[in-house]
């Protein structure tokens, strides 16, 4: 890996952050790229802002638009990053959406849309990331959720695909981990991003304030988390800071998994 100790700088490392268009992604980019990672945002939505963003931060950045449930989609990508900014250093699978609903509520085609994205996502990223980082080392870090571990209501299809991501974390660090690759995944509570604000627009129209206010307080905390939060664990767990851990669940969370009342 490219020099760089700590978690004050990543030093000219090369960092691919999935779903850095906006959300949690759009806040881990930002920051790593802030810090001195060259960083690519793999996402088929716009993601100018972001590059914007650290471009002013005195870094660089390049967005690849890349749909993750693609293999060959996701081959292209890699190999682009690689001749756009040499050897990948770091990833971080953050791309994902979103279902509410139980079970029942969930159709064939809500399933396999979830699956595609959130744990064939991973899934390719992950083939395609130790496979250019072994021998030489690199850092993974996926995006999980609370509701891996803890059943949340009518999260049906999204727990089943965060849970997926949980044991893949697992299973890459405890693969690799003598290829001196580092695998983790954090799991944050609700936070505060736009597809909140996408869901209470859609169910709750004229009541976006009021239940935007009830959903915070279902945090032990009092509120949601914010992007920038998260990006600063996730700036943490890919430093050198961080070089004893692997194969760790990392909670971010105001609370939610053990002060739950």
């Amino acid at each position: 890996m490219a020099d760089g100790s700590g978690v004050g700088s990543f030093g000219g490392r090369t960092a691919i952050v999935t779903g850095g268009g906006s959300g949690i992604g759009q806040a881990i980019a930002t920051l790593f790229g802030a810090r001195g990672a060259h960083v690519a945002i793999l996402d088929l939505a716009a993601a100018d802002a972001t590059v914007a963003a650290i471009a002013e931060a005195g870094g660089e950045a390049v967005h690849v638009p890349c749909d993750v449930s693609r293999q060959d989609d996701v081959t292209s990508a890699f190999e682009s990053v690689n001749e756009r900014f040499g050897a990948l250093d770091m990833l971080v699978n953050s791309a994902g959406v979103a279902h509410v609903g139980t079970v029942e509520q969930t159709s064939e085609a809500d399933l396999d849309r979830v699956y595609a994205v959130n744990v064939k996502g991973v899934y390719n990223c992950l083939k395609l990331g130790v496979s250019v980082m072994k021998g030489r080392g690199g850092v993974i870090l996926n995006v999980a959720s609370v509701a891996a571990t803890v059943g949340i209501a009518d999260r049906f299809a999204y727990s089943m695909s965060k849970g997926a991501v949980l044991t893949m974390t697992l299973s890459v660090a405890r693969d690799y981990i003598h290829q001196k690759i580092r695998c983790n995944c954090i799991s944050p509570a609700r936070v505060h991003t736009p597809f909140v604000d996408g869901f209470l627009a859609r169910n709750y129209p004229g009541r976006e304030a009021e239940m935007f206010e009830q959903l915070a307080k279902t945090q032990p905390i009092g509120r949601m988390g914010k992007p920038s939060e998260i990006a600063e664990l996730a700036l943490f767990l890919c430093s050198d800071a961080a070089s004893f851990i692997t194969g760790s669940d990392y909670p971010i969370d105001g609370g939610f998994l053990t002060l739950k009342m």
